[in-house]
């Protein structure tokens, strides 16, 4: 089978990881999968691309003027005939957009895997959005990897028969060779806490939240750090509110990394208070690397962290209670390394790419038969 995978990257977080997990736990004798992605311009982030061959497999991208250009369509339609793709695989409301329409004009199957809905603010961008959800009618398969983002495919619309949920899988042997791997640490500071965030800075995530608990948490415990991993476009925003508090000087933007295992391994806590996710990537691989994590209890992230089985969770909005999270985390140390294992093991357990990879052979099959 001949499966392009078709994105319009936003940089290397969640989506992006995803694509790179499967890709690389396919079995090639089975699936022939090959990467394309819109380059929009010249400083993008490129990492998925660069990657994505480093693995020796097949990537293109085609140049883009602009956040949005539908010419893009004819070069896709060209290549899938050229390349003789089966069956296109997106991620991503552009990616949708774009995809189904050039899977219709060429008569190929299309499958989408929904990585998360975004709630920003800005019009556009909402209409963009929508006009993707609304795509997601017209696909042979649409496969959410969450039962939150199940429940959401199946309010727009989508028929019951095209959906299927596969469980989002992370590489655990990147994880592994992280652990066992020595290096000199990044971040020395003895008897300093330390509490991490990787991930896109975008509305949904909501990190504004997280600043304002671990201010909180510094007025108490002045020997705490705060490491913000990632881009996106709440970063200006998100730092200039960081800049105006108390415990400005010890929160770090460290942008993106690509490195960010490596700086997971020093921490103390990983955190996250998003108002909507799929199932989180970058709190699975804080788990898979034996993190203590905490959030807010939101669908997605529910199904990661089990309540002081493995990790902690806080209403949404209750930063306050969050703090108290941090604080039974980061210095109650049997408990921390109890909810590490427990959280661990249940990434290990239930959480593989090898079996995502599995599963979704198996659905390429039913949909080319």
């Amino acid at each position: 089978m001949n499966v392009l995978q078709f994105i319009c990257p936003a940089g290397f977080y969640g989506a992006e990881m995803w694509i790179l997990a499967l890709a690389k736990h396919l079995n090639p004798d089975e699936v022939r999968c090959r990467l394309a992605i819109t380059w929009e311009s010249q400083d993008q982030n490129l990492t998925l691309f660069h990657r994505f061959r480093a693995l020796g497999l097949p990537a293109d991208r085609f140049e883009m003027k602009g956040r949005f250009d539908f010419k893009v369509i004819g070069k896709l339609c060209q290549f899938i005939q050229d390349e003789k793709i089966d069956i296109i695989h997106t991620h991503g409301y552009k990616s949708d957009i774009l995809g189904i329409i050039a899977a219709k004009k060429t008569g190929i199957k299309a499958v989408s895997t929904p990585h998360g809905f975004e709630n920003s603010a800005d019009f556009k961008l909402q209409m963009f959005i929508r006009l993707g959800c609304m795509s997601l009618r017209f696909f042979d398969r649409v496969v959410p990897l969450s039962e939150a983002l199940m429940s959401d495919i199946l309010k727009i619309k989508v028929s019951p028969e095209k959906v299927r949920m596969i469980v989002n899988g992370v590489d655990l042997k990147e994880a592994e060779t992280e652990i066992l791997t020595k290096n000199p640490p990044l971040y020395p500071d003895a008897g300093t806490k330390k509490v991490a965030y990787v991930g896109q800075m975008a509305s949904r995530k909501n990190i504004g939240d997280l600043i304002k608990t671990f201010d909180l948490l510094y007025q108490d415990h002045p020997d705490t750090q705060l490491f913000l991993i990632g881009e996106g476009r709440k970063k200006p925003e998100l730092t200039a509110y960081a800049g105006s508090l108390p415990s400005s000087a010890n929160i770090a933007f460290l942008g993106y990394r690509a490195d960010r295992l490596r700086v997971l391994k020093e921490m103390d806590l990983f955190c996250m208070t998003s108002s909507l996710e799929g199932i989180p990537r970058c709190m699975m691989e804080a788990m898979a690397m034996g993190i203590p994590v905490a959030a807010y209890n939101i669908p997605g992230v529910d199904q990661l962290i089990l309540h002081e089985k493995t990790g902690l969770l806080a209403d949404f909005g209750d930063y306050k209670t969050l703090k108290h999270c941090w604080e039974r985390l980061l210095y109650d140390e049997a408990f921390a390394e109890k909810m590490a294992q427990n959280g661990r093991n249940h990434i290990l357990e239930n959480f593989s790419a090898q079996n995502m990879a599995e599963a979704y052979t198996v659905l390429y099959q039913e949909m080319l038969n």
